[in-house]
């Protein structure tokens, strides 16, 4: 008689419980779904806080010209158009992603309307995706969990934003760009990881 590796889902073979990997990964998904929300509204706010700064010092920087005698008034209001003027943003991540895909599968160049809706797209299926695999993998590896999603959230960023990101030709290398820049990056997705994780786990102890 042969041995029967399965009954009601349960994996004989490993002692697994393949109907709590499909919970999971749908707990996942739906935590990966808040958690790229949650992490555009930090980025939001995060941008925010940053123009206050720079407007903070720009003020400061016109007390300090008023000091100045009215013939040197003028050249530097000229001077403070000229850097004040900011060239035009480059297209993001997501949105360099949308328009390769577009490109490359469709052979259709994207609007800039349709670049802001593609963008989106990515980022939301991107991180609800990721989001489900880390649901599945709680179920199998209980311990990828530990941190509070925090974990998660870093290695996320160090293997999409730091590596697959600058290798298949999306963004410079990670030396091109500011500490700043990656403090930015880093912070954006402990907040993603960290909501994945509440979410994940409040929908998980639910089904």
């Amino acid at each position: 008689m042969g041995l029967k590796l399965t009954v009601d889902g349960h994996n004989a073979h490993n002692g697994r419980d393949d109907n709590n990997v499909w919970k999971g990964l749908a707990a996942g998904l739906i935590g990966g779904l808040a958690a790229s929300w949650t992490m555009n509204r930090f980025q939001d706010v995060w941008s925010t806080a940053a123009k206050g700064v720079e407007t903070w010092q720009g003020d400061q920087f016109h007390k300090v010209s008023g000091e100045h005698a009215e013939s040197g008034e003028e050249t530097s209001g000229t001077q403070d158009l000229e850097f004040g003027s900011k060239p035009e943003v480059p297209d993001d991540t997501t949105v360099r992603a949308a328009s390769a895909v577009s490109e490359g599968v469709f052979g259709h160049k994207l609007t800039q309307s349709e670049k802001k809706i593609a963008g989106t797209a990515v980022h939301y299926l991107l991180g609800t995706g990721v989001g489900g695999l880390y649901g599945a993998a709680a179920e199998i590896a209980p311990n990828v969990t530990t941190g509070g999603g925090l974990p998660f959230g870093a290695a996320f960023w160090l293997v999409v934003d730091e590596g697959a990101v600058p290798l298949l030709g999306l963004s410079e290398g990670p030396m091109a760009y500011p500490l700043s820049i990656h403090a930015y990056a880093l912070s954006s997705h402990f907040v993603y990881g960290l909501t994945a994780e509440v979410v994940r786990r409040a929908v998980r102890g639910a089904l």
